[in-house]
This record gives C-alpha cells, structure tokens and sequence, in this order.
C-alpha cells in the first residue's frame, strides 16, 4: 500500500507564524513519526494580510516597491508576481499593522501605496493586478490610490485635498481620467470576501471605522467624506460590462475603508471571492485531489471563520476536489466541537486547550504545532 499523502494548507496565525511557518512544524512533527509519509505544503491566505507570502512560497516571483504608507512614510511593500499576473495586498502598503508604535490615523491615514504598488506592478509588465483588500489603516474610499494613478482630487480653491477620509468632506472636483487612462489595457481584481457597500450602517466608515481607531464623531465625518466621494464619482460613470460594480451598494465597495469602491467605481474592476481566488492562484485543487489528507488552520476558530475565512475555503474547495477528510489546526477555537463537526472537519486540534492560557499557546506554537503534528495521521 502506497503511503499516504498529506496536503498542508494553513493560513497564518496572526501574530505568530506565517502560514509557511505553520506548515512547516506541523510538517517536522510528522516526520518525526512517519519519516516516509509524503507531504505537500500549500500555504494559503483569504486575499487579505499573507497572499503575497503564500504565492511567493508557491514560486511566484517577487517584486519589493517603496510606497508611501498609511501615515506617509516611506515603506517597503512586497507584490507577488508571475508572467502577466500581479497581486498586491492593501494590508502590505497601507495597512493597519504599518501603524504599530505610531498610534492609529483613523481621519488621515491613506491608500496612496496601493495605487503606487499597481503602478510599479504595471510597469514591471503586469497586465492583470489582482489586489487583495483587507486590514488597511484608512477609510478614504480609496481615493488615495486614485491620486496616486494620476487622478485629480481638488478642494473649492483649486487645491489638492489631503490624504485620509477626513479630507474628502472638502473634496469639490474630481477628474479620474488620468488614472483610467494609467490602467488602459490593463485589468483590475478585487480579491474580498467582504460584501459591505460602502456608505450606511453596514458601510465602511460605520462597520471599520472603530476598528481603525474612529470615534463616534469620526465615522460621522468619514461618513460625510465617502458620500461626498461617492457623489462625485458617480459624476464619471464607467461604461461597458464594468458600468454595473461602479455603484457605492455593489457588494465589496466597502472593503478596505472603501478602496473595494475606489477600484470598482474609479477602474471598472471586478470582484472575486479572496480565497477562491488565491486557492486557483496556487493551484490548491490538483494537490488537494490527489490527497488522502488535508491540513488547514488559523489563529482562531470563531464565527467569522464560518462566513468565508480561509480555513472554510480550504474545506469546500478540498471536498470539491473529492479529498477527504480535512481537519484543522487552530491557536483558540471559539466554535467548538459541534460547530466545526458541521461544517466538515473530520477533528480540530486547538493550542490553547494544551497550554497554560492563549498567550503560552502563541509563545510555544512552533512546539506545540509539532506535537500536534505527530497525531494528524491518526484520523485516517
């Protein structure tokens, strides 16, 4: 009987390990007991914080782009790249991890470098710019990206308006020619599972706002800087088969405090499932069916894993692919046995509930996950 193969493909654990990390000590564990067994390592990532490494793990080459930040300083952004195909991440150039010792900038921070990571992917010979959206500091509707394509965003006096949300509630004109004409010939992907519009109660200034640092006044002016953003965009409409996304309600304009608009509405972009998308980016389908087991995790099970985490993608794109079973390794999990015994893992293996509390789960994962690692191989 040929021995088994193994298919492992975590995400990261936040804080942690990246997802190679995570795949690679779960993979020293279960050489330890089983030195024959092949395994296949596949990190992946839900299009937000990590894409570019689980690509640049699969192969894809890498580009390092000096950006402007979220708060304006100079950061040093990674974009995965391979043959005409480019994939930027938000959270890499504008991101909220960017702010760490800082303090968060929820009026003025921006998403220039997303917009300045597209240009250097383009001019490195990308035709297709896949931007996974996810984590960033700022809620500007991506208005910051736009300027930095070229578009003209201009107060009463003829002046450029600052970057941030807060900057947009003196916005007077708008030209985005310049930046759609930077993009002729070149397309757009926003990788989100997100399907927040970008103005109301479930907008982004209401739901991510406060977890950017907004007061309750803030959102209130982030509100009134999107709205008057998106009035003034949809003065340029988009024409052709792109006309339909260019609306604050599509589904995604939200995401990334409204960048998910910015590259909807501002350059006909199209929106696609952000691990759907990575997973085919990957290629996880051929490995995962000639697999007898499949491997995947994350920092923590909760509900938000249950509407369309990385880990749930893994699940059914690996039932899809006729492997079976899949189990899950976690630092905390949050849903519990019933819960995740409905959504399809075989078993799910949680750090916290053999260590000392979730802070000795996280020092100690590199170990914990090896032991963990040791027993995989007994649900089958």
């Amino acid at each position: 009987m040929d021995e088994p193969t193994v298919l492992l493909a975590p995400d990261k654990f936040k804080g942690c390990l990246t997802a190679a990390g995570v795949a690679a000590a779960l993979a020293a564990g279960m050489r330890e007991v089983a030195p024959e067994v092949r395994i296949r390592t596949v990190p992946v990532a839900d299009g937000g914080d990590g894409t570019v490494a689980a690509l640049v793990a699969r192969g894809w080459g890498l580009l390092e782009v000096p950006v402007t930040g979220p708060d304006g300083r100079r950061v040093v952004a990674r974009v995965a790249r391979r043959g005409s195909r480019a994939v930027v991440e938000s959270a890499a150039t504008s991101g909220l991890d960017l702010l760490a010792g800082t303090g968060l900038r929820p009026l003025t921070a921006g998403s220039r470098g997303v917009g300045e990571a597209i240009t250097a992917a383009l001019e490195a010979g990308a035709r297709e710019v896949v931007v996974g959206v996810g984590g960033t500091a700022c809620t500007d509707g991506g208005a910051g990206m736009l300027a930095a394509l070229g578009a003209r965003l201009l107060d009463a006096r003829g002046r450029p308006v600052p970057d941030g949300g807060a900057g947009l509630v003196d916005l007077a004109s708008v030209d985005l020619a310049p930046a759609r004409e930077r993009l002729a010939g070149a397309s757009l992907v926003v990788a989100t599972d997100v399907d927040n519009p970008l103005l109301g109660p479930s907008g982004a200034a209401a739901v991510y706002g406060p977890q950017k640092g907004a007061t309750a006044d803030d959102v209130r002016v982030l509100e009134r800087g999107l709205r008057r953003w998106a009035d003034l965009v949809r003065g340029q409409p988009l024409e052709g088969p792109h006309a339909s996304t260019a609306s604050h309600d599509a589904p995604g304009a939200g995401a990334g405090g409204g960048l998910g608009f910015g590259l909807l509405a501002g350059l006909g972009g199209t929106v696609r499932s952000g691990i759907d998308l990575v997973l085919e980016l990957v290629g996880f389908v051929g490995d995962a069916a000639r697999a007898d087991l499949v491997v995947t995790g994350e920092g923590r099970l909760d509900e938000q894993t249950l509407r369309g985490k990385a880990v749930l993608g893994v699940l059914r794109a690996a039932r899809d692919a006729g492997a079976a079973p899949v189990v899950a390794v976690c630092g905390v999990d949050d849903l519990g046995p019933e819960a995740t015994a409905r959504a399809g893992f075989r078993r799910v293996w949680s750090l916290a509930s053999v260590a000392a509390s979730p802070e000795d789960a996280m020092a100690r994962a590199p170990e914990l996950l090896r032991v963990v690692g040791r027993e995989l191989l007994d649900v089958l």
